[in-house]
C-alpha cells in the first residue's frame, strides 16, 4: 500500500510547490510591471508648458538623495524614542483601566477618549506651540524632543488597550495560583502578569512601530528635520515637488517593508518558542 501512496503523495507535494511557485512568480512580476510602467509614464511626461522643463528630472533625484537619506537617522530616532515612551504610557493606562479606583479607571478613561478623539497633528501643533503658553521653560525644548512627546502621548492612548487585552489574557488561574502562595496583587502582577502579557503584545508593538515610523513625518510641521521636512525645503525650494515627495515616499515605503519583515521573523521565532 505504501508503494503505490507514496508516488501520488510526491505528485500532490509537487504539483503544490509549482503552483506556489508560479503564484509568487506572477506576484513579482506583477510588482514589476505596475511599477515600471508608473516610470515610464513618469519619464515620458511632456514638458510644463509654463516653466518649460520636464516635470519628473531624474537627475534631481540622484543629486539631493543624499541630503534625503540623512534625514532617516532623525526619523528613526524619533520613532524609537517615542515608541518606547508609548509602551510606558500604555502600561500605566492599561492599569488605569483595569483599576478598581473610580478615580484612578476615569483619569485614564480620560486620557484614551481625548487621545483618540482628537487628530494626531492637532496634537503635535498643541504640545509644540500651546503647552509652552502654559509652562513658558518648555519653549527651549528643543523640536524632537517636544514631537517625541506628542507622538508618545498619541499612541500611548491607543496602546493602552493592546496593553489591557493582553493582560487580560493571561488565565485567571495563574493569578489564583499565585495568590494561593500567599503572593501580593503587586507581586502577581509583575512577576506573573506584566512578563506574559508583554510577550501577548509584542506583534502588536510592532505594529504600532511600523505605523510610527510613517506619522513620525508629521513632526516635520514643528522644524523637525526628518526625511520629510528635507524632501518638502529641497522640493519648494527648487520647484521640484514631484521628485522630492516621490522619493520621500519611497524611502518610507522601504522602511516599512524592512520592518514588516524583521517583525514577521520575530513573530515566527516567538511561535516556535510557544511550542
Amino acid at each position: 500500500m505504501t508503494a503505490t501512496t507514496d508516488p501520488i503523495v510526491a505528485q500532490i507535494a509537487a504539483a503544490d510547490t509549482r503552483r506556489r511557485l508560479s503564484f509568487r512568480v506572477t506576484f513579482v512580476l506583477t510588482w514589476v510591471v505596475l511599477l515600471g510602467a508608473f516610470i515610464v509614464w513618469l519619464l515620458t511626461l511632456p514638458e510644463n508648458s509654463v516653466t518649460g522643463r520636464k516635470p519628473f528630472d531624474p537627475a534631481f533625484i540622484i543629486e539631493k538623495l543624499p541630503f534625503l537619506l540623512a534625514g532617516v537617522p532623525m526619523t528613526i530616532m524619533v520613532s524609537v524614542a517615542s515608541i518606547v515612551l508609548a509602551v510606558v504610557l500604555a502600561l500605566l493606562g492599561a492599569l488605569g483601566r483595569l483599576s478598581r479606583s473610580a478615580i484612578v479607571y476615569g483619569a485614564a478613561s480620560l486620557y484614551v477618549s481625548v487621545v483618540r478623539g482628537t487628530p494626531l497633528i492637532v496634537q503635535i501643533l498643541f504640545v509644540f506651540w500651546a503647552v509652552p503658553q502654559i509652562i513658558p521653560e518648555l519653549s527651549r525644548v528643543p523640536a524632537p524632543i517636544m514631537g517625541v512627546v506628542a507622538l508618545a502621548f498619541n499612541y500611548g492612548a491607543y496602546m493602552t488597550e493592546i496593553f489591557r487585552a493582553g493582560i487580560q489574557a493571561v488565565p485567571e488561574g495563574q493569578r489564583e495560583a499565585a495568590l494561593a502562595l500567599g503572593m501580593s496583587d503587586r507581586r502577581i502582577m509583575s512577576r506573573i502578569v506584566l512578563p506574559q502579557a508583554v510577550r501577548i503584545v509584542t506583534p502588536a508593538i510592532g505594529n504600532e512601530f511600523i505605523a510610527m515610523i510613517k506619522d513620525s513625518a508629521l513632526v516635520s510641521w514643528i522644524g523637525v528635520q526628518e526625511l520629510l521636512w528635507r524632501a518638502r525645503i529641497e522640493g519648494s525650494a527648487n520647484f521640484r515637488s514631484l521628485e522630492m515627495y516621490l522619493t520621500a515616499a519611497l524611502i518610507y515605503w522601504i522602511l516599512t517593508m524592512v520592518l514588516s519583515l524583521a517583525q514577521d521573523r520575530l513573530e515566527k521565532r516567538m511561535a516556535r518558542g510557544d511550542r
